[in-house]
């Protein structure tokens, strides 16, 4: 099975991934492009999920609340953090577009330990990691410090030329503090938009090693393995990330053999 999953050009679902599609156990995602007016309905009776918008304005709506006019950006390459809306699982929720919108929707395994709840960007912490040709610009828009129960989210702006999720990492080994064992994926979006990037997806014994010509809005999954992303020169990079797994804390190991480029940073 690829590990790449092409976008739908048309229509309103533009990629979707489930466990059963994956073959895995815990991560969910789904993109979407919405013309004005136009709605997504979101349940999962036993996930929770986490609603972002990518782009545009919403109104998020469930049985007993609403979160009108969620938008903060107009595309995801500006610099700006997003809207999100956590849901605890067996919520019935309609998403409405008040403008053309792009919204991602992530989910994972729960039991209902949370409320729904509106995240602001200025919840979100942003930062700038690496240095030189591995710069990048990192927006925790659902970090393990913030309540859920298996959600991880969090996007990256990559300018054109750079690497990043690099030098390789991985964690796919239930090894905590060492290493945490995390499913997960990427939405992946260029600027201009007729771009592509690489992502090569490998494991130390090269029984997974599978590298991937993305083009605008196609996703990439990572079961297990490192998975460093490239970019050419000329064309930006955006993507969404979603991990969830057994404990809901991020702990990575670095490629050893590419380790030593930290020491140039």
């Amino acid at each position: 099975m690829s590990l790449l999953v092409k976008a739908q050009r048309e229509g309103q679902t533009i990629a979707r991934v489930t466990p059963e599609t994956a073959a895995w156990r815990y991560v969910g995602f789904a993109a979407y492009r919405m013309n004005t007016d136009e709605v997504v309905h979101v349940f999962e009776p036993a996930r929770e999920v986490c609603i972002v918008v990518l782009a545009g304005a919403v109104d998020v709506e469930t049985a007993d609340q609403k979160w009108s006019s969620l938008g903060s950006r107009d595309s995801v390459f500006e610099d700006a953090a997003p809207y999100a809306v956590y849901l605890p699982p067996g919520l019935r929720t309609t998403v409405r577009a008040l403008r053309d919108a792009e919204v991602g929707v992530a989910s994972a395994p729960a039991k209902g330990g949370f409320p729904a709840r509106l995240i602001e960007p200025s919840q979100m912490n942003r930062s700038t990691r690496g240095k030189g040709l591995n710069t990048r610009y990192v927006c925790d828009i659902l970090p393990q410090t913030e309540a859920a129960e298996s959600l991880l989210v969090v996007e990256v702006r990559t300018p054109g030329g750079h690497a990043s999720s690099y030098p390789p990492h991985k964690h796919d080994t239930d090894n905590v503090p060492a290493e945490s064992s995390l499913e997960e994926t990427y939405y992946h979006r260029l600027n201009p938009p007729q771009g592509f990037a690489f992502q090569r997806v490998y494991t130390d014994s090269r029984d997974i090693d599978e590298s991937m010509a993305v083009e605008n809005h196609d996703v990439v999954m990572v079961p297990r393995g490192y998975h460093p992303v490239v970019v050419p020169y000329g064309y930006d990079s955006y993507y969404l990330n979603v991990m969830a797994g057994k404990q809901r804390v991020w702990h990575f190991k670095n490629d050893p053999a590419h380790e030593w480029i930290i020491n140039r940073e």
